[in-house]
């Protein structure tokens, strides 16, 4: 995950790998590996650090029961709290990208001091050494997710950089081992004590994990063919290494198996770095694992980012919301700053942002998970507090037209969103700007069956009319010093 780049807004082919070029330079290149360097250049499955999404058509339904009721339950849950946190925000700069020399043209532009890059690496590694986040307090971040509205945690396990948030048995580069001042505090297994202080209130765990470790020398090594230059993938030619892929294999299923069988019940598991997979031959054998730990987490939910199949229940946009409502689970996961990891003076949306923003995924049929990356201390921004609970004040309101919706035809049109729930029709007006106009008659365009109009929170509906194309409703005058976030009627 990286900054918003504008280029993000397209669909792509999914289970493209950006790696796969790689894979097919160390092959050998034969015609046939040429042209998937070719179409991979092409069709990246991440630029500059964000993941493009699959499409719609390309989805697969699971058949398993318990999938399927969880998949219901994801979907209606509407807002998660994303959270990219790790050693890399003591620098503020973007996590884990600049160790990749081939990303380095974009993601080191945030390294202010004279480095080569293999200094710049070997200090970014060792910034585990330096990471103590004394004023860390899991019950006050899951105290704000929840006044927030925010129904689900989806926490950065591990990213690339291979730094485990959890006190794994499988990696010494941890956030409990030795080496990281942190490992005495008595919440030094952050995952664990994060987790249950958010089942605690009832939001549900989803557990971001990246497929690819650039810190384990079973993927990155030295001793290659490509010596001290990486890149996202792996360094060396998994087919003429298939030993020492295995052996990246088995660790990395172990590390799954761990994080699904010993830290409680888990929602979902959310698997980055769409490079790794079988169409790049960096096949991980995601599927086997996952059905593994299905036996003790019965429905856990599988995003496999860009690789398409069953794998991949829900299908998640980064930094851009869908154009048109899609029919399958999908989950929009976009900053609350400019940036998923922590940045200093960052700047962040307005509450009025991010509700404008959630209205536009929910109507559509999509999830929120709206990122907020903590400060190297372990608090979250304050600038990102009060966009927090400027949020949970709206949600408080008219959450009923967010939670537990679905679609609504004609989803969005005169500036009104409609989702729908239990027979009723919520019809959603959103004001982008304090200096927007706030009239009176409201225009609802909508054409289906309902009786009755009324307005959630403070509004009072005095009449509603039938004409041609939608209903006029006519509200008591209120006085506004600035217009509100947003307006919700509900057509019964």
């Amino acid at each position: 995950m990286a900054m918003l780049k504008d280029e993000q807004e397209k669909e792509i082919t999914p289970g493209i790998p950006g790696d796969a070029a790689e894979t097919a330079e160390t092959a050998g290149g034969n015609a046939a590996e040429e042209a998937e360097k070719e179409k991979a250049e092409k069709e990246d499955v991440v630029v500059a650090g964000v993941h493009n999404y699959s499409r719609e058509d390309s989805y697969v339904y699971p058949t398993d029961p318990w999938v399927l009721k969880k998949l219901d339950w994801f979907k209606d849950q509407k807002l998660g709290l994303m959270m990219h946190w790790g050693p890399y925000s003591q620098l503020g700069i973007v996590e884990s990208w600049a160790l990749s020399d081939r990303d380095a043209d974009w993601s080191r532009e945030g390294i202010d001091w004279e480095v080569t890059g293999e200094e710049f690496k070997k200090e970014y590694f060792a910034l585990n050494k330096t990471f103590n986040p004394l004023r860390f307090e899991p019950e006050k971040w899951a105290d704000l997710a929840r006044e927030a509205g925010v129904k689900y945690l989806l926490f950065t396990t591990k990213h690339h950089d291979g730094f485990c948030m959890w006190d794994t048995q499988y990696s010494d580069y941890k956030i409990t081992a030795e080496d990281c001042p942190f490992h005495t505090h008595k919440y030094a297994d952050i995952c664990a004590h994060l987790f249950e202080s958010f089942r605690k209130r009832g939001i549900g765990i989803a557990a971001y994990f990246s497929k690819a470790d650039w810190h384990v020398d079973s993927y990155w090594k030295d001793d290659t063919a490509k010596g001290k230059f990486k890149s996202r993938g792996p360094s060396y030619d998994p087919k003429e290494n298939p030993e020492e892929w295995e052996r990246f294999v088995t660790f990395t299923q172990n590390q799954i198996r761990e994080l699904a069988t010993g830290y409680g019940r888990l929602d979902a598991m959310w698997f980055d770095a769409g490079w790794v997979c079988k169409a790049a031959g960096q096949d991980i054998r995601l599927g086997e694992i996952i059905e593994e730990v299905r036996k003790v987490q019965p429905g856990m939910l599988c995003a496999d980012r860009m690789i398409g199949g069953p794998y991949e229940n829900y299908v998640t946009p980064e930094q851009c919301v869908p154009d048109k409502p899609m029919s399958i689970p999908w989950e929009s996961c976009i900053t609350l700053g400019t940036s998923f990891s922590f940045k200093y003076e960052d700047q962040y949306k307005s509450p009025r942002e991010v509700i404008c923003l959630l209205v536009d995924i929910v109507v559509k049929g999509g999830n929120l998970a709206i990122n907020v990356g903590p400060q190297p201390d372990g608090r979250i921004p304050a600038g990102a507090v009060t966009a927090l609970k400027g949020m949970g004040q709206w949600l408080g309101q008219f959450g009923e037209a967010i939670y537990g919706t679905r679609v609504c035809a004609p989803y969005k049109k005169d500036g009104i969103g409609f989702t729908q729930k239990d027979g009723k029709v919520y019809a959603i007006q959103t004001f982008r700007n304090e200096e927007d106009p706030v009239e009176d008659t409201v225009w609802i365009p909508y054409e289906g069956d309902f009786q009755k109009v009324t307005a959630l929170g403070e509004d009072k509906v005095l009449s509603f009319s039938r004409e041609k194309g939608g209903c006029r409703v006519v509200l008591e005058q209120r006085e506004y010093d600035r217009a509100p976030v947003g307006r919700v009627f509900c057509l019964s």
